[in-house]
């Protein structure tokens, strides 16, 4: 396999020009960023026995990949929320890799403009709001601490996106969180079928999330889980007042602290040492702001791999509840949809086990003329339906205002 590990600056434009919608992986953090093309060879599914594991799976593939005589392989690709669903991880038949991925321009990337396109939101605002009273009820009586519900705009477009041009806006403005394109469908698929522009056919998963599930190198491990948001104002002084009242909120601290402390639960049978802060801090993006803690740790055992650590923290309740089994089979009752590749994982990890993972969120499933766009919001006792259906319209804002689309 072609490996280009330069450890220098990316161009962003000209890494993204080499994209292809339909072969091409893509992933930039604000430590690496790789763009591989084609696959070598790809996770097939189910497994051969129940009792082999994801990470078992991933490490017999890659090491096949070596007895074939390629060395460096890595793997890359997108789990589901729904671990029992099919993940799509492969090895690529090349990848270039950068530590970090640079604009030449301080002008924003132009981004598309479409017109003429239709939206109907799953499930609708009503619908919505009553699956958000009904787990304040189900809190009311003890049964759980919190659940994240989530919604999804099904959009119909004139013209099919131009994944490298949502690219380059996506990781314009989101350079210090984790942006993504995943093709969906085999390479093989595509050729099988006579698909000859998969501009037009191929599925991607794209998004730009603010969240690390885990990366790994050597025993060095961290985890940043954001939990408690607030909406982004256009006024400096409202947006720094909406800032404070997060950072303050009893509420919002409180689904906080849930998620930490399931997080550091799930990391420390795997470490020697871990440092969990005792407060939260604030990061934004360009639509949100999230209280945020940055959990770092040390490996009891460099066997240990990126995605046995991200495996053992999901679905975090960040992006699920407390308990988890049981909010998850509550949330499948009252969302009423297949959330599939969405609050996810999506990331890479090579023979080493070294690796990142990033929380599928802020992201779209696009295929031709059809996409799907989320947003989910934690619902905990003391939340209100309308504030958290606003609060899911401002994290669509990240995916629509990349396309140049509004709600």
């Amino acid at each position: 396999m072609l490996y280009v590990d330069t450890l220098t600056v990316a161009e962003a434009e000209q890494l993204i020009k080499q994209y292809r919608t339909g072969s091409s992986f893509f992933f930039s953090s604000p430590r690496k960023t790789l763009l591989t093309q084609g696959e070598f060879a790809r996770l097939t599914y189910p497994a051969a026995s129940e009792a082999v594991t994801l990470p078992q799976r991933v490490a017999k593939l890659l090491e096949d990949a070596k007895q074939a005589g390629r060395t460096h392989s890595i793997v890359v690709g997108a789990i589901p929320f729904h671990i029992n669903q099919p993940s799509h991880l492969f090895i690529p038949a090349t990848v270039e890799s950068y530590d970090e991925l640079r604009f030449s321009s301080e002008a924003a990337p132009e981004r598309p403009q479409i017109s003429n396109y239709e939206v109907h939101p799953v499930p609708a605002p009503k619908q919505f709001k009553q699956g958000v009273n009904r787990l304040l009820e189900l809190f009311q009586q003890g049964v759980l601490q919190k659940a994240v519900l989530s919604r999804t705009l099904h959009v119909s477009l004139p013209q099919a996106l131009q994944i490298p041009q949502l690219l380059a806006h996506l990781a314009f403005y989101h350079s210090h969180g984790y942006t993504f394109a995943v093709p969906l469908i085999p390479e093989q698929s595509l050729a099988s079928n006579h698909i000859s522009d998969p501009e037009i056919s191929a599925r991607t998963l794209v998004g730009a999330s603010p969240e690390l599930l885990v990366t790994k190198k050597g025993l060095q491990i961290k985890a940043n889980p954001l939990a408690g948001s607030a909406a982004r104002s256009d006024d400096p002084v409202e947006d720094e007042r909406r800032a404070a009242a997060l950072l303050a909120s009893v509420k919002d601290r409180y689904e906080h602290a849930i998620v930490i402390e399931a997080v550091a639960e799930a990391l420390k049978p795997y470490c020697s040492k871990l440092d969990v802060p005792s407060e939260p801090s604030l990061v934004q993006t360009k639509a949100m702001w999230h209280l945020s803690t940055e959990i770092n740790g040390v490996l009891k055992d460099e066997s240990i791999t990126s995605l046995d650590l991200a495996l053992a923290m999901h679905p975090t309740p960040a992006i699920c509840g407390t308990p988890t089994d049981l909010a998850r089979d509550v949330i499948q009752e009252i969302e009423q949809y297949d959330r599939e590749f969405y609050t996810g994982a999506v990331g890479w990890t090579d023979e080493n086990g070294d690796g990142e993972w990033a929380v599928t969120i802020r992201c779209a499933d696009t295929e031709g003329l059809s996409m799907k766009v989320y947003a989910g919001a934690g619902i905990v006792a003391g939340s209100s339906a309308e504030a958290e259906l606003a609060e899911t319209s401002a994290k669509f804002r990240t995916m629509l205002a990349a396309m140049g689309l509004k709600e």
